[in-house]
């Protein structure tokens, strides 16, 4: 990084909930009543639950005016009354949350005009709307630059190279830091250059950003990071798909990966833990049969039943910023729940942070067993394991246990 750049990768010792799902658009019922909550009065209502969890953000979803309700088609950045609720709604929102910081989901790849999918744009205008367009979008209309990153069919492809388009998303995120957000999370940077997002922290200055970089391959999304300036973390998907493999193949010689002498976790919390953010599920790989992505993500390769707790199993005593999806959390019942709430007490207790050492003890068919820190050992599969005299067990179910000393 460059001596003086912003931190946007927190203290090490983050926690993220992802505060929404899919449909959360939708809202729900107000204990019973018939009247429709706002999502964001949903999320109010639990609050306190939300801090006594131990959580430090909480990731809210795109909260721009939007083509489509989940919110991922902006139309006016400026307009913050949205399918999840009011301004006036969020504002309260953020400032019931107190302590735990509200994460901003940022869609900057493309936008839609007020009242076409064309170049309309207002709310706010570019200085050229024609020209904030890349000229190979497929739209026709666009007079800009080519694109910087990979093509995606929704809405106009913004060019991150015209320096009032970059103006403008400057102006929005300041926008967005006003209302009392304090992080981004960028979503599908794949479609533009990662120079840009490195560009937009270093002028706002976000205490935390993750980017949604969809590669499975460690090494591009180091490349991706590194593209950035190392100025942001990015969602660890390397992870994600090779634990998914794991926990329902029971197979976990995929979980390492030898470096220097020894074995560390194949994803990339193995090479640049202080850049994972690690997860499970999202809003994107949940199973939705509404789902529009199903093109860009497999939804039927979701956790489900007694696998969400092996992956929490994993990913709160691992290193890297683990992030825990509000369905898992809030709609999985108590035996999740309380398997999450045991396991982020023990990574405060034993101060487990991005950045902890793992010693990997044995991957292979049927067992992965690992101790981190040397505070922390857990193990995964249906073969039998004990890292010995000394350790007291704190949490375990199917498939998985977590000890501690």
């Amino acid at each position: 990084m460059v001596p003086g750049a912003p931190n946007c990768f927190g203290s090490g010792r983050e926690i993220l909930l992802q505060g929404f799902h899919w449909n959360s658009h939708i809202g729900g019922a107000d204990k019973g009543k018939s009247a429709r909550n706002s999502w964001y009065h949903v999320v109010k209502q639990n609050v306190d639950a939300i801090i006594q969890a131990g959580f430090t953000w909480v990731w809210l979803p795109p909260s721009s005016d939007s083509l489509a309700p989940q919110g991922y088609i902006p139309r006016r950045w400026n307009a913050l009354d949205s399918a999840y609720g009011s301004e006036y709604e969020l504002r309260a929102l953020i400032s019931a949350l107190g302590p735990v910081k509200a994460m901003a989901d940022i869609v900057l790849n493309h936008r839609v005009g007020v009242h076409t999918g064309g170049a309309d744009f207002a709310d706010p205008p570019f200085p050229d709307n024609r020209a904030a367009i890349c000229r190979d979008d497929e739209s026709g209309v666009g007079t800009g630059n080519y694109d910087t990153g990979e093509r995606h069919p929704c809405g106009r492809d913004l060019d991150h190279t015209n320096l009032g388009v970059r103006s403008a998303i400057k102006d929005y995120l300041n926008r967005l830091k006003s209302v009392g957000f304090r992080g981004w999370r960028y979503d599908l940077v794949k479609g533009f250059g990662g120079k840009f997002i490195g560009e937009y922290n270093e002028s706002t200055r976000p205490e935390f950003s993750v980017g949604e970089c969809f590669e499975t391959n460690r090494q591009k999304l180091c490349d991706w990071i590194d593209s950035t300036g190392g100025r942001s973390t990015a969602f660890d998907f390397s992870t994600r798909y090779a634990l998914y493999d794991a926990v329902m193949s029971d197979e976990y010689s995929r979980m390492r990966t030898p470096h220097g002498g020894r074995d560390i976790p194949a994803g990339l919390i193995g090479y640049w833990p202080s850049r994972a953010v690690t997860f499970l599920d999202n809003h994107d790989t949940e199973y939705c049969r509404e789902h529009e992505h199903q093109a860009n993500y497999d939804s039927t390769r979701h956790f489900g039943g007694t696998k969400v707790d092996m992956g929490y199993a994993y990913t709160l005593t691992h290193p890297g910023t683990p992030s825990v999806f509000w369905t898992h959390y809030f709609d999985f019942g108590p035996r999740t729940r309380g398997t999450i709430d045991q396991l982020l007490q023990l990574r405060r207790e034993k101060g487990i942070h991005a950045e902890s050492r793992v010693d990997i003890r044995d991957a292979g068919h049927g067992l992965y067993a690992a101790q981190i820190d040397d505070r922390v050992a857990v193990k995964l599969g249906k073969r039998e394991w004990s890292p010995g005299h000394g350790w007291q067990m704190r949490a375990s179910g199917e498939g998985f246990a977590v000890w501690s000393r």
